[in-house]
C-alpha cells in the first residue's frame, strides 16, 4: 500500500508551510537542501518538522492539505 503524508513545517522566521508527498524523507531533504531559491522555504531556511499525517490515498491527502492552508495563522 502506497502512502501520502500532509505535513507543516515551522520555518526560521515562524512562519510555516504545509505540503503533502508521497516520500516524507526524500521531500524534507529537498527543502532543506534550499536548491529551488525561488521556492517558499528556501527563502525561510532553516526548517523544522512539525506535523505530520499518513494517508492511504492521495485524493485524502489532497483534501486535508487544502484544509489546512484554509486555517487562519492562530
Amino acid at each position: 500500500m502506497k502512502l501520502y503524508y500532509v505535513y507543516i513545517l515551522k520555518c526560521a522566521d515562524k512562519s510555516f508551510y504545509t505540503g503533502m508527498t508521497n516520500d516524507l524523507e526524500r521531500r524534507l531533504t529537498q527543502h532543506k537542501s534550499g536548491n529551488n531559491k525561488y521556492s517558499f522555504v528556501a527563502k525561510h531556511l532553516p526548517i523544522e518538522l512539525v506535523w505530520y499525517l499518513q494517508c492511504t490515498s492521495p485524493k485524502e491527502a489532497i483534501a486535508i492539505e487544502k484544509q489546512i492552508k484554509g486555517w487562519t495563522r492562530k
